[in-house]
């Protein structure tokens, strides 16, 4: 999707044999890798249910899975059907390890925010205000002389 040097993708479930921009089974997402941190809208249930069913993601798609948790969810059920972990223990991992990732794209966003206003506010033209070196004299008393000058003789 997109168009040149505006890139823009969906992330599809499509059969091996179908045309790259051609038929697809489902649409479970999107990516932008345009936007500074990318954004990346996926359904984690969808694409995790597609894993389970055997779907074989592309690199950089297997990347965007990684990158959302869906791998780790997938992780993560494995130790449950092996029988190392409970569901509510897998379930309570996953989302506080979604919550740490979303908490580090919204500090990155921000940050990305104020970048860019620092950028327009320093190509705005608007002059910054002059910082003025005042030197500061003390001035002191100078000492008092009580001795008598020499008389010239």
């Amino acid at each position: 999707m997109g168009r040149k040097k505006s890139p823009f993708y969906h992330i599809v479930i499509a059969d091996a044999r179908a045309p790259r921009d051609g038929r697809f089974i489902e649409r479970i997402g999107s990516y932008n890798p345009m936007t500074k941190p990318a954004t990346i809208d996926i359904d984690r249930d969808k694409a995790f249910e597609w894993l389970n069913n055997g779907a074989q993601p592309t690199d950089t798609v297997n990347a965007i899975l990684r990158f959302k948790g869906v791998l780790y969810k997938k992780h993560l059920m494995r130790g449950v059907k092996k029988g190392a972990l409970t569901l509510e223990q897998a379930d309570e991992k996953h989302t506080s390890w979604v919550e740490q990732k979303e908490a580090k794209i919204a500090d990155r966003v921000s940050q990305t925010k104020k970048e860019i206003s620092d950028f327009h506010a320093m190509v705005s033209g608007v002059a910054a205000p002059k910082v003025s070196k005042k030197v500061v004299v003390e001035e002191t008393p100078a000492e008092e002389t009580n001795e008598e000058t020499p008389a010239a003789e």
